[in-house]
């Protein structure tokens, strides 16, 4: 099927163009041509008075010459010549002006007229005369029609001089109206030809401009330069179908440019990332090696021991191990890999019941969990740790019940993950030096001291390991009121790192 022509297409501009100089042209022409054919129209006008003049003359001249043949001769033929002659005369002489007016050649038509009645009639009686044999009246009548005949020459000629001077006169005035008239064509066609000029130049300008343009913009474009400012569209035509293309174009592949630098940039931080992390992890894997014991040794023996106290009823040594076994289990496989809310906290829980076993259910333990971001992956390590120095540096050595409270909320912007406890406190001075802690491969295993019942990772660790994993430097923070105050520390994982960690596992 053809395609439609659609109105503001390059096509139907084209097809107008030529419509309306065929249109232009076309009319000059029948203008001209109307004009050409009025003045010669005028011009025969001029002289067929003339013409019918002579032609007057002509059939009377025959007229009276038949007459003179029939009345010498008495022929038939001349008899039928005359009847013929004189017919034709009469008809020409019926179209004179009869009017009376004081127009001096319609005036000469009118007595013209009355004379070639007068004549015709004299005529008439001169050949009746001559047929009836009355030879006195035939003569007497062919003279009178004889001077009636001079008369008539005489003005015909009279009149065809005066007819003659009036269309000189009129054809000298048609003469320069024809001139006139070839001026003014002469003048239309120019105009005609520079309207046209100008309107093809106005056309191809409109397409060849927008072209021109976008050939400059994809030049620019083909030298690896995106920056360059989108194609102005102004038209609705091929051209600027083909613009509003380029442009989104354009536009698309400076945003694919833009993400996929911002995808470079993203990874490039997530491996520099993962690479701090994974020293620290290391550091964290080193300490935890110097207490010289084989995890996956320790790790079968302890499931040995539940194993054994599970077949000697010993319910509660056997949970005991079953706990220890948990917490030796996350140990091994948690530190080349992130965690969740909910296992940190299932760690916490097991290392809580192992306490409580050791020092007689001495720890008061409190949860406080929303479990809609319980599935919120986070570092590995990052509570127990914490957890271990409000046991140890907290509540441990204090006179009156102590406790330990694990809570986890949330607003619009942040996850926060709370643990307070009703110890001791802190002063400003250590929260300031915990918080300033700066570990490398290098020297962290110099500058720390591990207690006995650590695990060997400190706070310093954890907080470098969050900073790093989180990008912000406020995603940690120490509260203490002083004295037997207790401690807060509380935990802050912007939301938008979350959903932006989701999109990259997806």
């Amino acid at each position: 099927m053809k395609a439609k022509v659609k109105k503001g297409s390059i096509r139907f501009r084209l097809i107008i163009v030529f419509i309306l100089t065929s249109a232009v042209v076309i009319f000059a022409n029948l203008y001209m041509y109307y004009n050409i054919n009025m003045s010669i129209s005028r011009i025969d006008e001029v002289y067929i008075s003339n013409v019918g003049l002579n032609t007057l003359l002509d059939s009377i001249t025959d007229v009276h010459e038949y007459v003179n043949e029939y009345l010498n001769t008495k022929s038939s033929e001349s008899l039928e010549n005359y009847y013929r002659s004189e017919q034709s005369y009469r008809n020409l002489i019926n179209g004179l002006n009869g009017e009376i007016t004081d127009d001096e050649m319609i005036l000469m038509q009118k007595n013209i007229r009355e004379m070639s009645e007068q004549y015709l009639l004299d005529i008439q009686d001169s050949v009746n005369a001559k047929r009836g044999r009355n030879i006195v009246r035939y003569k007497e009548e062919y003279e009178n029609a004889s001077i009636t005949f001079d008369y008539i020459t005489t003005f015909i000629y009279s009149l065809n001089n005066e007819q003659f001077k009036y269309n000189s006169n009129n054809y000298e005035l048609l003469r320069m109206s024809l001139k006139y008239l070839e001026i003014i064509s002469t003048t239309v066609l120019l105009v005609i030809t520079v309207f046209n000029i100008v309107l093809i130049i106005l056309l191809t300008r409109s397409i060849t401009d927008p072209l021109m343009h976008l050939t400059k913009v994809a030049n620019e474009v083909s030298t690896g330069n995106f920056e360059v400012d989108l194609v102005e569209v102004e038209s609705t035509d091929e051209v600027g179908i083909v613009t509003r293309a380029f442009n989104t174009m354009i536009v698309s592949i400076h945003q694919y440019i833009i993400k996929t630098k911002e995808s470079m940039e993203l990874e490039s931080k997530m491996k520099q990332k993962e690479l701090m992390m994974t020293n620290h992890l290391k550091d964290a894997q080193l300490k935890y090696l110097q207490a010289q014991i084989n995890p996956h040794f320790l790790f079968n023996t302890l499931n040995a021991g539940a194993q054994l106290a599970m077949m000697e009823g010993a319910d509660k040594t056997c949970l005991f191990i079953e706990n220890m076994a948990d917490f030796f289990r996350f140990n091994m496989k948690s530190f080349d890999q992130d965690s969740t809310l909910k296992d940190e906290i299932k760690l916490v829980d097991s290392y809580i019941y192992i306490l409580n076993v050791r020092f007689s259910g001495g720890i008061h333990f409190i949860k406080d969990i929303d479990e809609n971001v319980a599935d919120v992956r986070v570092p590995s390590m990052i509570l127990q740790p914490v957890v271990e120095n409000s046991v140890n540096y907290g509540i441990r050595d204090i006179e009156y019940q102590g406790y330990i409270q694990l809570s986890v909320y949330q607003d619009e912007e942040t996850i926060f993950i709370s643990i307070k406890d009703n110890g001791t406190g802190i002063d400003e001075g250590t929260v300031e030096r915990i918080m300033n802690t700066k570990l490398t491969q290098g020297n962290s295993l110099k500058e720390r001291t591990v207690t006995k019942d650590s695990n060997g990772i400190g706070l310093g660790n954890v907080i470098n390991r969050l900073k790093l994993y989180y990008e912000k430097e406020d995603v940690f923070e120490i509260k203490s009121e002083g004295r037997n105050q207790g401690t807060e520390v509380i935990i802050s994982i912007p939301r938008h790192f979350v959903k932006q960690q989701n999109a990259v596992i997806e």
